[in-house]
């Protein structure tokens, strides 16, 4: 076999495999509440095989640095959320995307001007967590109306997860662990979300799905600073699966408590 024809199967089969996450992960999401929705939504549902590519490809000490630089736009995407709730209560779809994208953008042109450690990087996380889910908490309940899905939603999220995948793994030799990380954390499941929901079910009720992803969210932050110590002591594969173990485990512990609180109501 050619390795060019090698190289195109191996790119056909990580964007197969990236889609196929998408498309099970939306299939639950449309089938439960916004609570449940928010929950899977910040899973590593688009960065978890951009990482697991990457492993493939490189060493554990690149997974180690690209993980720093996820950890500092994990804070990012934390104020895209904000910005985007807070919008959308007012605002159409076009609006409140932009300009939650456009903050996005900006905060992350910023953070790659910083030499980000994992204190560093934690800390950023803290300051972002303590600013924003106070300011989420009043937007997490909405009425959600019935969401009936179109044939086009589930190909869309895979198309752009795929595409994204394919993006970070094919580029990273060229720009390297730090943009890599960055670009790995692209919140192309959040917004997309806010693409496909926004316009059918209403900005607020979009908004407190979006809302109610904060705590999930700062679960997927310790999961990325867990992938970054793991991969320096254990190698990229153990990191891998800690830092999976992490996110899942922290989110379980979340619906787990949210159940607990119902029930004692």
């Amino acid at each position: 076999m050619s390795p060019d024809l090698l190289f195109i199967l191996m790119i056909a089969l990580r964007m197969a495999v990236a889609a196929a996450l998408v498309v099970t992960a939306s299939i639950i999401t449309e089938r439960s509440g916004p609570v449940i929705g928010a929950l899977i939504a910040t899973l590593p549902i688009s960065a978890g095989p951009s990482y697991v590519f990457l492993a493939l490809d490189h060493d554990a000490a690149f997974i180690a640095q690209g993980a720093l630089a996820s950890l500092a736009i994990n804070a990012a995407t934390l104020f895209l959320m904000l910005t985007y709730v807070v919008l959308a209560q007012r605002w159409n779809a076009l609006v409140s995307i932009a300009g939650a994208i456009a903050v996005w953008i900006m905060l992350a042109v910023l953070e790659r001007k910083i030499h980000w450690t994992l204190a560093s990087g934690m800390i950023a996380n803290a300051v972002a967590f303590a600013i924003c889910l106070p300011l989420l908490r009043r937007f997490r309940h909405a009425k959600m109306p019935l969401i009936t899905r179109r044939w086009y939603d589930v190909p869309l999220r895979a198309g752009l997860v795929a595409t994204l995948v394919v993006t970070v793994v094919t580029l990273s030799s060229w720009i390297g662990p730090e943009l890599s990380g960055t670009i790995a954390l692209i919140p192309i499941v959040l917004t997309s979300m806010m693409l496909i929901l926004h316009p059918r079910i209403g900005g607020p009720a979009t908004a407190a799905m979006i809302a109610n992803g904060g705590w999930g969210l700062m679960g997927f932050g310790v999961a990325i600073a867990v992938l970054h110590v793991a991969a320096l002591q254990f190698g990229s594969a153990t990191a891998l699966i800690l830092a999976l173990a992490t996110c899942v485990g922290w989110n379980l512990g979340l619906w787990w408590l949210g159940r607990r609180k119902r029930i004692a109501l």
